[in-house]
């Protein structure tokens, strides 16, 4: 493991699906704040692929997961390490999302984290559940994931922040009085 991580000014955005990441994301952008997107818009329907084994349907979870993984450790070195930049997700929630899918970590994945650094992660607490087209995982899924997610982070030692439910421009409010 490097021990000589370089440090970064960045702040990780994250929680389970439904917790209201973009919307704070949107408003920090409109604050004039350095932001990234999430790559895996919405993380697509995990298991319910009509008529495909489970076989099949893990190896189509890996390619997609792993795509999603390239795209953010390209998107993670394009940025400036001093910059103030809050991160829509970053490189660990691939973790719990393999761990979620019982997918072994692979090459890229332990290689990335070797690398990642962030100064502070905020861990929005879950919204109440509402279903909509594109989530397809149900309530207990999501839980599921939203604590993976704090586990990874947990486990990493990086200052994690809980995020209370509050109005949108208050979520932000207290992301930045935490920064």
């Amino acid at each position: 493991m490097n021990h000589h991580k370089i440090k970064t000014n960045w702040h990780v955005i994250t929680g389970g699906p439904s917790t209201g990441k973009t919307t704070v994301i949107n408003l920090l952008t409109q604050r004039g704040y350095k932001t990234t997107i999430e790559h895996a818009r919405h993380y697509i329907d995990t298991m319910r692929v009509g008529g495909r084994t489970a076989d099949e349907i893990r190896e189509n979870e890996r390619k997609f997961q792993s795509g999603i993984l390239e795209m953010q450790i390209k998107q993670e070195a394009e940025l400036i390490r001093d910059d103030t930049v809050f991160l829509d997700r970053a490189i660990p929630d691939a973790m719990a999302y393999y761990q979620f899918l019982q997918l072994d970590y692979d090459r890229e994945l332990l290689e990335a984290m070797e690398q990642v650094s962030y100064k502070s992660i905020f861990i929005l607490d879950r919204l109440p559940f509402v279903k909509d087209y594109a989530r397809t995982e149900d309530e207990e899924a999501q839980k599921a994931i939203h604590q993976l997610i704090i586990d990874v982070y947990k486990s990493l030692g990086f200052p994690v922040i809980f995020v209370p439910v509050l109005k949108p421009d208050e979520r932000a409010d207290f992301i930045l009085n935490n920064i």
